[in-house]
């Protein structure tokens, strides 16, 4: 009696105290099934917002704090926000926020999957080169001495102090003959140089120059340029007013540049999503996005977030782009092979 009672808990088919258990599970087994879907609104919400500030950044308003364009400097980073949604996605077990997920990882590749995989191609006439070296640098020797190793045919150099000047151009003359300083920006080329002027971006300093640059293969106008910085700050936000007037200004420098080809070389405090600098991007190319490896941020030195230190052309063809090893300066010099 006793056996054949203990079996009817493990193993007796037929009817029992412990039958109607059975059917008590089957509801909870739909539920799961059903909470896939409804599990997870919150994640599948904040998927679509990202979508939006991605797809939309263009439309966010710059009326408070310059939102847009802070939002624009960064805005590949926004990818990252994709893998940690899936993670959320996945240890919830939504199938709703996964499909949601769909959307920016999309919008996302659309927008940066080209500057995944590099456009770089063999060949290039000149090759030319852009640092912010750094008011403050502390070892301008060594950063002269990089600038050379990098083989660069024409050099720009932004934010030089006055004090420093001498020792980049004695550190420098050995490999370029030709060189120009404005205010705090100069050019060091192989190449003869005419046509030196400086740019007036109003700032009531000088921050922008412009050059004939007569190589082998023809004449190339050459600027040079340090847009204002800028800031952000709790109280005013994203503070670029003087940035995005100075851009302006250098736009229609460049617009009104009789020579055919042009090369912008210079730190403009911005990237090339940023609607302010619209003036320039949008009549000349970046030859990071044309023919670089990768994102090409060059800003901060220690850990680059952001690509503002930029080579732009019109007129030439870019077949190479690339940022060189950091120096003394806290920014990263950047590089680029262009085709006359």
């Amino acid at each position: 009696m006793a056996q054949a009672y203990g079996s009817d808990v493990t193993m007796d088919d037929g009817p029992g105290p412990h039958r109607p258990s059975d059917p008590s599970r089957r509801p909870r087994l739909r539920w799961r099934r059903e909470g896939m879907w409804r599990r997870g609104i919150i994640t599948a919400a904040l998927a679509v917002v990202l979508t939006l500030l991605l797809f939309l950044h263009s439309d966010v308003p710059n009326r408070i704090g310059n939102l847009g364009s802070l939002l624009e400097t960064f805005l590949p980073w926004l990818g990252l926000a994709v893998p940690l949604l899936l993670v959320v996605a996945l240890l919830r077990r939504s199938a709703t926020a996964l499909i949601a997920l769909l959307l920016p990882a999309v919008v996302w590749l659309n927008l940066f999957g080209g500057l995944i995989t590099g456009k770089g191609s063999a060949g290039g006439d000149v090759t030319v080169l852009t640092h912010n070296v750094n008011a403050q640098n502390i070892d301008p020797v060594g950063t002269a001495k990089d600038v050379i190793a990098s083989n660069a045919d024409i050099v720009a150099l932004e934010e030089l102090p006055e004090v420093q000047v001498s020792t980049y151009e004695r550190q420098l003359k050995t490999a370029y003959r030709y060189h120009s300083v404005q205010g705090t920006v100069g050019l060091w080329s192989k190449y003869p140089l005419s046509g030196v002027q400086p740019v007036d971006i109003r700032l009531g300093w000088v921050r922008a120059m412009r050059a004939d640059v007569a190589t082998p293969h023809g004449n190339l106008a050459v600027y040079v340029a340090h847009l204002p910085s800028v800031r952000v700050k709790f109280d005013a936000g994203f503070t670029a007013t003087q940035r995005d007037r100075s851009a302006d200004a250098l736009g229609e420098a460049i617009a009104g540049e009789k020579l055919k080809r042009v090369v912008l070389l210079g730190d403009l405090n911005g990237t090339m999503n940023d609607r302010a600098l619209a003036s320039i991007t949008s009549q000349m190319r970046s030859t990071q996005g044309a023919a670089g490896d990768g994102f090409g941020f060059s800003w901060p030195a220690s850990f680059p977030m952001a690509r503002i230190d930029q080579i732009l052309v019109r007129g030439v063809e870019p077949t190479k782009s690339w940022v060189l090893a950091p120096t003394g300066s806290d920014h990263r010099p950047v590089a680029a092979q262009i085709k006359l």
